[in-house]
């Protein structure tokens, strides 16, 4: 049997703002570095160990599991993947969550924010400056959670599923969305059934898995 630990970062200062940061690299607040401090020891009384990390390249989600590994006292190798980073979330990153439902209308922004091919509007960037190891093209202005998905799997793929099937202790420091992306292939869910499931902020997501990596057990350390 794997075990695979899964953790939404703590609350961003844009999450404690209500707006909208999807590739932004909005820091932890206060409360979430509490909450990743919590996780860390939680996983300690638990009896977790882990041998490597996985994260993304926005420091929420780094420094979420730098705290982790700090209280639990581990130093291991780290790989850090702009594949893992949030879903980006185009035209309306930056944007106050409750206006945007104010100017566009309710139905419209949860579409945009929990449909699984829907994309908000584009918004033109200059990430490949902040990205140099991404190859052109794949630079997105918007992400639906498909597309989000379709960029994750071939990492997921090749970097992290052979780890675990060499019997590695991993833990996965990501986003909301990258976590439903891994999270609809390890349950096999349908984009409809992923679209609807929520992502608990600073709280450590536990995988129990076969040698198939099919599911026998999942719970949450809270």
């Amino acid at each position: 049997m794997f075990k695979l630990v899964i953790i939404r970062h703590g609350e961003s200062v844009w999450n404690e703002k209500n707006i909208f940061t999807g590739w932004i690299d909005a820091p932890l607040s206060e409360k979430g570095i509490k909450q990743a401090k919590k996780a860390g020891k939680l996983l300690k009384e638990k009896g977790f160990t882990f041998d490597l990390a996985f994260t993304s390249v926005l420091q929420r989600a780094y420094k979420t599991l730098d705290l982790i590994l700090e209280e639990m006292n581990l130093n291991i190798p780290i790989e850090r993947s702009w594949r893992l980073n949030e879903r980006h979330y185009g035209n309306l990153q930056g944007l106050d969550k409750d206006e945007t439902r104010n100017k566009y209308g309710e139905k419209q922004v949860e579409e945009w924010r929990r449909s699984y091919e829907i994309r908000p509007p584009a918004k033109l960037n200059e990430k490949q400056l902040e990205y140099p190891e991404i190859k052109e093209g794949l630079v997105p202005f918007t992400e639906s959670l498909k597309d989000t998905e379709t960029r994750l799997f071939p990492y997921w793929l090749r970097a992290i599923i052979p780890k675990i099937k060499e019997g590695k202790r991993i833990i996965i420091s990501a986003h909301g969305n990258s976590i439903r992306s891994l999270i609809k292939n390890i349950e096999m869910l349908s984009g409809e059934q992923i679209a609807k499931v929520e992502i608990p902020i600073g709280v450590p997501l536990v995988y129990e898995l076969d040698d198939n990596l099919r599911v026998l057990n999942k719970y949450s350390l809270e």
